[in-house]
């Protein structure tokens, strides 16, 4: 074996967690695609005889690459969006492939991920490697040009912003799937009651239509706000089929095998703390839905 097929071979074998790295970073799973392809050509242009551990410079070499593209695509925007829901990655209720499992390993939900939107370029990248992946502080800081110091206040500060906003799912997958169908029993029978008895009282209801879409574009907080944009979910139930979203429970809304949206929900103690849909018609043609196929 020459070094060009080992150094192939050892890429293939890191690209799962390389992918993973970059979904996190990126919150598009084709973007994430884009990032592990640039990578691997800037590997096959570099020399590796001097590497040591090719796994952690691997996910340097992608870490890099998806911080210059966080760093391109703020500065494309002029302004900021208001409603941004990351590429949902959509399995059947059975449960993902393998590289489905990889790429959402750790539970990275809609709502986590929405969060990391919010967060500068330098924030996101050393909150990614080191709460998620544990690189070394002393690994990340060369990236973005900061003291190990400075990059573990970045990290910190970031932290804080997810854990008070990002709330974290229940791990029964089961008791999610009941929750979720509660609210949608609710909806389809007009039980605003019912309807506030699965939300928590500060859930968010977040939905990105997309530039054709803007009356679908909304941030709603609270309980009985929620439901009551939630009543007009029930002409949808019998179009939702049920998927993982990100891990979770989740639907698809699809008639007539067109895809309308895409509903991802964090349940929390026993109750939905956040929904996030996308019915962006341009983004949900480019969704894989062919793993939901019987």
């Amino acid at each position: 074996m020459d070094e060009r097929e080992w150094l192939t071979e050892r890429f293939e074998e890191h690209r799962p967690r390389l992918r993973a790295v970059a979904y996190r970073m990126l919150g598009s799973v084709s973007e994430a695609d884009d990032a592990v392809q640039d990578a691997w050509i800037r590997v096959g242009r570099a020399d590796t005889h001097s590497v040591e551990n090719l796994g952690a410079w691997l996910t340097t070499v992608v870490a890099r690459v998806c911080l210059n593209m966080l760093r391109s695509r703020d500065h494309r925007r002029e302004d900021p969006l208001d409603v941004h829901v990351p590429d949902p990655v959509i399995s059947p209720v059975s449960g993902g492939d393998p590289e489905q499992q990889t790429l959402l390993a750790d539970s990275v939900g809609l709502a986590l991920l929405v969060v990391l939107e919010t967060l500068a370029p330098a924030e996101r990248l050393a909150f990614v490697l080191h709460d998620m992946f544990a690189v070394p502080f002393t690994e990340i800081a060369p990236m973005i040009d900061r003291s190990p110091a400075a990059t573990r206040q970045l990290a910190s500060r970031a932290r804080r912003r997810v854990q008070g906003r990002a709330p974290v799912p229940d791990p029964d997958l089961a008791r999610q799937r009941r929750i979720v169908d509660a609210f949608f029993a609710a909806a389809r029978d007009g039980d605003f009651d019912g309807l506030v008895a699965v939300l928590d009282p500060e859930v968010v209801l977040r939905s990105d239509g997309g530039g054709a879409q803007a009356r679908h574009t909304a941030v709603l907080t609270g309980a009985h706000t929620v439901a009551s944009q939630a009543l007009t979910f029930g002409q949808l139930s019998p179009f939702a089929r049920p998927a993982l979203v990100n891990g979770a429970a989740g639907v698809v809304v699809a008639a007539h095998g067109k895809p309308l949206s895409v509903m991802g929900f964090t349940v929390t103690d026993g109750r939905i703390a956040a929904i996030d849909v996308l019915s962006d018609p341009e983004r949900l043609r480019a969704l894989d839905l062919t793993v939901l196929n019987d």
